[in-house]
């Protein structure tokens, strides 16, 4: 993939980070499972009408409102996201239809830019699938983050004149950021969403600052199709423990592109030959752009160099480990044994 359409990607994914930080509790309740068997009828999709309406009393049991909000409520919304490029106002719009989402995010600043998509509901990254054919659970999501995140619950918030929870996330490795959310105590919605460094230092945040008239949807949402994880002729021997490899959607060659999560947080890695050509190539090293950070790096493999990069809301350490442990030769090794294998009698 061309340098050109990594960065486009990579902005591409910033827009939707955005615009599901509000109708998706964040981007990784939108990317799918490692691992899906095929549904039977009878799991089509998440049933709305099944949610309680008990009102949860701790953390864990917030996180799966929240995840159920995101998916059944129907809303229109103004926010406003803020980080070390600036400010910027977004209109909103989350809306669902014999089980399929219909989500909008319009930027209300500079260029008029306006991004769609209709889509049944992700089948959850939060967890590989297991064997009974059953689809991930909110329960499953919020055990699946709790391994990798101290998560602490203070009542009594107020955002965008709401009443409101808040939620802390404390990764427990040096790999992740800490999170804040506010859910609205009424339905479960994000409100806001902080994200700070290691050092204290707010990163990004996002707020709604007008909800209009959120409606429960009362049918089932539709789950997407199963997605293949197609091989690479590389392989990253190491991520942050709880990474889960997420099916992508890209046009084109996709064998040179990875996503991985944890539930929370999401890397992006895309891989692509050098030629001798060296405009084509980025500078190795790091860059900071907005809330995502970039690492990148040149390696060289019996098949020849290569760029590699890593793109996420993760510390600049954290993704120039990953670039780094990116390994052809174990493939290449792999392969040139098999070939000796079938040679012999």
């Amino acid at each position: 993939m061309e340098v050109r359409n990594m960065m486009v990607a990579l902005w591409t994914k910033r827009a939707w980070g955005l615009a599901n930080a509000a109708m998706a509790c964040m981007l990784s309740f939108d990317v799918y499972a490692e691992s899906i068997n095929k549904q039977s009828e009878s799991h089509a999709g998440y049933e709305c009408a099944a949610v309680s309406q008990q009102a949860p009393s701790s953390a864990t049991q917030w996180l799966e409102r929240g995840l159920w909000a995101s998916h059944c409520y129907a809303f229109q919304a103004r926010a406003v996201a803020i980080d070390s490029i600036g400010v910027r106002t977004l209109a909103l719009s989350h809306r669902i239809q014999d089980g399929i989402r219909q989500q909008v995010v319009q930027y209300l600043d500079g260029p008029s830019v306006s991004i769609e998509r209709r889509s049944p509901v992700g089948r959850l990254a939060w967890t590989e699938e297991d064997s009974t054919g059953e689809l991930p659970s909110p329960a499953r999501w919020a055990a699946h983050l709790e391994q990798f995140y101290s998560i602490e619950l203070e009542d009594n918030a107020r955002v965008a004149g709401r009443e409101a929870v808040k939620l802390m996330f404390e990764p427990r490795d040096q790999w992740r950021f800490s999170h804040e959310w506010w859910l609205d105590q009424d339905t479960g919605l994000l409100l806001k969403h902080v994200l700070i460094d290691q050092h204290g230092r707010i990163i990004e945040t996002f707020q709604i600052t007008q909800l209009q008239s959120p409606r429960k949807y009362t049918g089932i949402v539709r789950v997407d199709g199963s997605k293949v994880v197609l091989g690479t002729p590389w392989q990253v021997t190491w991520l942050p423990e709880g990474f889960v490899t997420q099916p992508i959607n890209f046009t084109g060659n996709d064998r040179h592109q990875r996503v991985y999560s944890d539930g929370l947080a999401t890397v992006s890695i895309f891989v692509e030959p050098l030629s001798s050509d060296a405009t084509t190539a980025l500078k190795e090293g790091f860059q900071q752009l907005g809330v995502s950070a970039v690492a990148i790096e040149h390696t060289m493999s019996a098949k020849g160099r290569w760029q590699v990069v890593a793109i996420g809301e993760l510390p600049v350490a954290t993704l120039q480990r990953i670039v780094r442990s990116i390994n052809f030769d174990l493939l290449e090794s792999r392969t040139s044994s098999d070939s000796h294998d079938e040679d012999e009698p």
